[in-house]
C-alpha cells in the first residue's frame, strides 16, 4: 500500500510539473487580476474592520514566510499556484498591500475580499469590500499604471491579462441558507438567477474596461464544507447528529453551476474576442472528498484548525489545537480548503487556462 501511495504520489508531481512547464511555454498572459471572495483574497482585508481576517496565527502556518499573510488557508491559494504555474511570479498578491509598487501591478494582484459576494448584502453583512468596491481600486490600479508606464501599456496589459473571478459561495451560505431576512422568501433557483445576473454584469463591466480573457469559479459542494456539515447534523433528518454533506445543498450548487457555464456561452458568443473558460472546482473537491486517498489526504469533513467543525477567521486563533499535518486535510479551518486542497483545485485551474492561449 506504502509503495503504491509513494508512486501514485511521484507521478501526480510528475504530471503536474509537465502541466506547468507547458503553460509557462507560453507568454500570452503577462498579469492575472482576480476578484471575489475569500478563495482568492490574498489580505485585502487585513486593514478593514471586520471579523473576516486571516492575518492572525495559526493562518499562514505553511506559507513561505510563515507568517499571516491574510490568506484564508494554512499557505498558498489556488491563485498563487495558477501565477506561479504562468511563469509570472511566484504568489499573486493583495492589492491593498502597502508593499505593492506600480511595477508589481504590471504582473497582476488580487483585489478580492473575503466574505464578500455577488449579492450587496452579503459584504455589507460582513464589513468587506463589495464587488463594486472592488472594481473602484482596479480601476485605481489601472490609473497607477498608466501614469508610470503609459495609457498603450495599461491598455495592452488589460487586453491580454486573465481576469479570474471567484465568488459566490458567501452569498448561499449567509444569505440563502443563512440569517439574511430579505433572503428567507427566495427559492434556491430564483436566488441563483439573482446572482448570475449580477455576474454577467461584472464580468461586462471588466470588458468595457478592455478585458477579454476570463476565468470564473463555479460553487463548490457547498453542503460538504464542515460548516455546513456541523450545522445540518443538528437539523431534523435521516443522519441527525451525523456527519453527511447536505445533499440538498449540493444539488443546488451543481444548479447554480450549471447557469453559470450557460453564462459563459452566451457571453463569449456576445461579447466579441472575448474567452471564456469555466473553473469548475465542484467535480475536483467532490472528486477530494469521495477519493481522499487519490491525493493524499485522510481527513475529509473537519478542519484542521481546532474542532475542525466550527472554526473560521476570530475562532481559529492560537491557542486552538491544530493538526500537526494539514497536508493530510482537505480543509484548513471550517469553510476553506487547506494548501495541499488548492494545490489539487489549481491543477484544475491551470487544464482550463490551456484553452485561452
Amino acid at each position: 500500500m506504502k509503495t503504491m501511495f509513494l508512486a501514485t504520489f511521484f507521478i501526480s508531481l510528475a504530471l503536474l510539473s509537465c502541466l506547468a512547464i507547458s503553460i509557462t511555454a507560453s507568454p500570452s498572459i503577462p498579469a492575472v487580476f482576480a476578484f471575489g471572495d475569500s478563495t482568492v483574497d490574498p489580505g485585502n482585508n487585513n486593514g478593514l474592520t471586520t471579523i473576516f481576517r486571516g492575518d492572525h496565527p495559526p493562518y499562514g502556518r505553511d506559507f513561505q514566510t510563515h507568517i499571516p499573510s491574510g490568506r484564508f488557508s494554512n499557505g498558498k491559494l489556488s491563485t498563487d499556484y495558477l501565477v506561479s504555474n504562468l511563469g509570472i511570479k511566484d504568489f499573486l498578491p493583495a492589492y491593498l498591500d502597502a508593499s505593492v509598487t506600480d511595477a508589481a501591478l504590471t504582473s497582476g494582484v488580487s483585489f478580492a475580499s473575503g466574505g464578500s459576494g455577488l449579492d450587496e448584502a452579503t459584504a455589507t453583512l460582513n464589513g468587506v469590500l463589495s464587488m463594486e468596491a472592488q472594481l473602484n481600486y482596479f480601476d485605481e490600479a489601472m490609473r497607477r499604471i498608466e501614469m508610470s508606464f503609459g495609457k498603450n501599456r495599461s491598455e495592452e496589459l488589460v487586453r491580454k491579462a486573465l481576469f479570474v473571478v471567484s465568488v459566490g459561495t458567501n452569498d448561499v451560505v449567509f444569505n440563502l441558507y443563512g440569517v439574511i431576512p430579505s433572503a428567507f422568501q427566495r427559492s434556491a433557483s430564483s436566488y441563483h438567477d439573482l446572482l448570475i445576473q449580477r455576474l454577467g454584469s461584472f464580468i461586462q463591466s471588466l470588458y468595457d474596461r478592455g478585458a477579454r480573457k476570463f476565468g470564473v469559479a463555479g460553487l463548490p459542494p457547498v453542503g460538504c464544507l464542515p460548516l455546513q456539515i456541523s450545522i445540518g447534523s443538528f437539523m431534523p433528518s435521516a443522519h441527525m447528529l451525523q456527519r453527511f454533506c447536505v445533499d440538498q445543498q449540493n444539488v443546488d450548487s451543481q444548479a447554480y453551476n450549471l447557469k453559470l457555464q450557460r453564462l459563459l456561452s452566451t457571453l463569449q458568443y456576445s461579447l466579441p474576442d472575448s474567452r471564456m473558460v469555466y473553473f469548475g472546482i465542484y467535480d475536483t473537491m467532490i472528486d477530494m472528498i469521495t477519493n481522499p486517498f487519490k491525493y493524499g489526504f485522510q481527513e475529509t469533513f473537519q478542519g484542521c484548525c481546532g474542532t475542525g467543525l466550527f472554526e473560521i477567521g476570530p475562532l481559529c486563533v492560537v491557542g486552538m489545537p491544530t493538526c500537526p499535518d494539514a497536508s493530510k486535510y482537505i480543509f484548513w479551518d471550517s469553510m476553506h480548503p487547506t494548501q495541499a486542497a488548492y494545490l489539487a483545485i489549481s491543477n484544475q485551474y491551470a487544464q482550463s487556462v490551456l484553452h485561452l492561449n
